[in-house]
């Protein structure tokens, strides 16, 4: 399946806080099997929720979606998903009553009826219950498009997906994604005509043509980075297609030259 991640919130527009669900959910995807082609940032404007939501499913057909699922008037993520999708919300009893009981834990209140705002889901869905927060994301399909909603705040979203949305993931995509990094040493310890991108390309040569295993460089401050990844139904699969490329690359670099060899853990 090909994937676009979409970010809402005027603040990250604005500078104001650093999108870090993007870069997460792009690693977790890619661990997943799931492409992701496009990365989209929208404020807290319905018409332009909307029209990044028709978009995506124009040049994709999964869309993962943070924020705007909270409980003031700019938060309609939801909204607009269950107006895209023909869907009717109503509360679910479960999130209310996993809200209550937080909101007593925590601050020893009631479940204001502000707040109950969050509990209201799009009918027909899978519900992501929030076990670190109050918000509970969703899970759409219809007609061939899959909608993932997840809480805006990185402590809610993280193991939100992790709990709900990883085995969903990888039963869509039918397999994984692994890479193999080869970092080459840093300028201070070997020549610029060694370790620099484009010399590296050079040596790669017909290796970058490649389309599984896929080989790609990328500059650094200190040197260059190729990243070899192979998509397969198994770990163990997946590394099997990359280790000939591996030595292959070896040979071509000098092994005089590299870093370290090492799986690529998102880390």
């Amino acid at each position: 399946m090909i994937a676009e991640i979409i970010s809402v919130g005027t603040e990250i527009l604005l500078g104001n806080i650093v999108n870090t669900n993007a870069q997460y959910l792009a690693k977790k995807l890619a661990e997943a099997g799931i492409e992701v082609h496009f990365q989209t940032v929208v404020g807290d404007n319905p018409g332009r929720i909307m029209d990044a939501v028709r978009i995506a499913y124009t040049r994709g057909d999964m869309v993962i979606m943070t924020g705007g699922l909270g409980p003031t008037k700019d938060d309609i993520t939801k909204e607009m998903l269950a107006e895209y999708f023909h869907r009717k919300l109503a509360y679910d009893q479960k999130a209310l009553d996993m809200m209550g009981e937080t909101l007593r834990r925590v601050q020893k209140e009631s479940l204001l009826q502000s707040l109950k705002k969050q509990a209201l889901v799009p009918d027909n869905s899978m519900i992501l219950y929030n076990h670190h927060g109050l918000a509970p994301g969703m899970i759409m399909e219809d007609e061939g498009k899959v909608c993932i909603l997840l809480p805006g705040p990185p402590k809610e979203m993280c193991p939100m997906f992790e709990e709900y949305c990883m085995d969903y993931l990888r039963k869509k995509s039918g397999h994984i994604l692994i890479s193999v990094n080869i970092k080459m040493l840093d300028f201070d310890h070997a020549p610029v005509i060694i370790v620099g991108e484009a010399p590296v390309a050079d040596r790669l040569g017909d290796l970058l043509d490649s389309s599984d295993p896929t080989v790609a460089t990328y500059a650094k401050d200190d040197g260059c980075l190729i990243r070899i990844t192979s998509a397969a139904k198994t770990h163990e699969e997946a590394l099997e297609k990359i280790a000939p490329v591996v030595e292959e690359a070896k040979k071509r670099l000098g092994e005089e030259y590299i870093n370290y060899i090492k799986e690529d853990t998102g880390d």
